[in-house]
């Protein structure tokens, strides 16, 4: 009998890092027909929709999931330190991972003979490099984000060594490997922003992506060329492997569902519709999603939206489906808008996608939909919500000129707080005259002085009767 060379796969346990890791695993099988994977499933209390996912899945040969939970008593313990809670809960599970894989060995599997060949690590799954060490097996990275977020991940584990930086209120522009712009503090990823435990802990793990034999990326080269190359010169990394695109299909999902959605579609003139959708946790408060729907009615365009409950106030949970979305909406809105939007819960994202009809995407720029759009030619309206994505949103915009921005620096809140918009505007109208134009000014001033936060328009009108007013706007 043939001997197999076998993979473990380990991703962290959110539903984007699970479904990323079975699509790559899902090409590396279709190029070899003498591998096979494991991938190993560790149950996070919230779930995330992780095990309907994995349970719609069609079982593939030379594919396998393996659950190597622990007991759940083990992990309550660890939710009491949010920064830590997602290493130690990865690192809970490495005698799990050793005990498969000692079993493993010893007895032959569904798959028949097998040769372990090696690990493949989630980015946040650093600790299991250690278990790879112990059966003296390789290990590579697979990151499940831009090359331009590894890029400036290890320029910021570089800075930390030279000095305690801090960003968090700082409007400085910042010169930053794999970007060819002057890149905002503003919009920088929380680890990014200054030196915390949470941030150690993310750079602890940066740092140790030297130890295996390569790093494994979710993006192309034609997309990133610079942060790709930034990466090469800077011999900071060990080898970089781009893997074209890999994202989740819609192959698995209910048919039903797909087919109202792509009727309705069908029946819309192409490039008309705005497709409104936030990731697997992307969802606002009832205050936001009535500017949302104003703001569609108003527009007078196609529309398709994606529109999910918030999990309850300080809970960790995946967003929920509407029992009546009518409580959340203007009243009148779905009767007024019938003939040219559709609300839908879950929506299958590639499907819609890749339909003729939609013309721009509203997106939160996670960046499994980022590749998504990217390679169904859908231009993107950046909406960030949290983790990186603002620094997609940048790169979108001003390195790539494949998005325009909506608010760059939106940040969404998940300890059951409200939003937070990190700019607030005030635009102050004074009447034409020197007397009245010149304490408006100094009042801005002094909002200003008091409000990191805020930016202040002075809309000056001017009568043409006074020379010594030619401006029409003055930014404070």
């Amino acid at each position: 009998m043939e001997t197999k060379a076998e993979l473990v796969f380990i991703p962290s346990p959110g539903l984007g890092h699970v479904a990323s890791a079975v699509e790559f695993a899902k090409l590396l099988l279709a190029t070899n027909e003498r591998l096979c994977i494991s991938l190993l499933v560790m149950k996070h209390p919230a779930d995330f929709g992780v095990q309907s996912y994995l349970q719609s899945l069609p079982s593939l040969s030379r594919f396998r999931f393996v659950d190597v939970s622990i007991d759940p008593k083990l992990v309550v313990p660890l939710l009491s330190n949010k920064d830590r809670f997602l290493y130690d809960f990865i690192d809970g599970h490495k005698h799990k991972v050793s005990e498969f894989v000692t079993s493993n060995n010893s007895t032959p599997s569904q798959f028949g003979s097998t040769q372990l060949a090696g690990f493949v690590l989630d980015m946040f799954c650093i600790s299991m490099i250690d278990v790879a060490n112990e059966f003296c097996v390789p290990s590579y990275i697979f990151f499940t984000s831009a090359a331009a977020f590894l890029a400036l991940s290890f320029h910021f584990e570089a800075l930390r060594n030279n000095f305690k930086f801090d960003y968090s209120e700082s409007d400085e522009e910042l010169s930053i490997l794999g970007f060819k712009n002057p890149y905002p503090a503003k919009v920088l990823p929380r680890p990014a922003k200054a030196i915390t435990p949470s941030s150690t802990l993310y750079y602890d793990g940066i740092r140790r992506f030297r130890e295996t034999k390569g790093i494994v990326i979710n993006t192309f080269a034609e997309l990133e060329p610079f942060a790709l190359q930034s990466l090469s010169d800077a011999k900071m990394a060990p080898p970089i492997y781009p893997i074209h695109a890999v994202f989740n299909s819609d192959d698995n999902e209910e048919k039903q569902e797909i087919e109202s959605i792509v009727e309705w579609l069908d029946n819309q003139p192409n490039s008309s519709v705005v497709f409104l959708c936030f990731g697997t946790m992307g969802s606002f408060e009832p205050e936001q999603v009535k500017e949302i729907a104003i703001a569609l009615e108003h527009s007078g365009h196609r529309f398709l939206w994606s529109l999910r409950r918030p999990p309850p106030k300080g809970k960790i949970e995946m967003p929920s489906n509407y029992d009546n979305s009518e409580e959340v909406l203007p009243e009148g809105f779905l009767e007024r808008t019938k003939g040219i939007g559709k609300l839908v819960g879950w929506a299958p994202q590639v499907t819609v996608l890749s339909h003729p009809a939609v013309g721009v995407f509203v997106s939160h720029c996670g960046w499994n939909s980022t590749m998504e759009s990217v390679c169904c030619g859908v231009p993107i309206a950046a909406w960030p919500l949290y983790a990186e994505q603002q620094m997609n949103a940048f790169l979108l915009v001003k390195e790539l000129g494949l998005a325009v921005e909506i608010r760059m620096d939106y940040v969404k809140d998940f300890e059951g707080k409200n939003p937070v918009d990190i700019n607030a505007e005030l635009v102050i109208i004074p009447s034409p005259g020197v007397g009245h134009l010149v304490p408006a000014v100094e009042m801005a001033k002094l909002l200003i002085a008091r409000e990191k936060h805020l930016s202040i328009t002075v809309l000056v009108m001017n009568m043409n009767l006074n020379p010594y007013i030619p401006i029409t706007s003055l930014k404070c």
